[in-house]
């Protein structure tokens, strides 16, 4: 099942499998909007990116390996 822009904590998830030993907050945020788009069944079309999400997804994802 695909997933957008607003399932911020899915995409925290999922990068948190992907990039095991990444430090969230060294990826800037053109980085991590690509890692994002390039997840499996990640749907871009799906509602709206900016910086309060990418940031929402660098906390969430850092909760995930803590």
């Amino acid at each position: 099942m695909s997933y957008g822009w607003n399932d911020v904590q899915r995409i925290a998830e999922e990068l948190a499998e992907a990039k095991p030993g990444v430090d969230p907050y060294s990826v800037n945020f053109v980085e991590l909007q690509q890692w994002i788009k390039e997840l499996p069944d990640f749907d871009n079309t799906s509602g709206r990116v900016g910086e309060k999400v990418l940031e929402a997804v660098q906390t969430l994802w850092a909760d995930e390996l803590d």
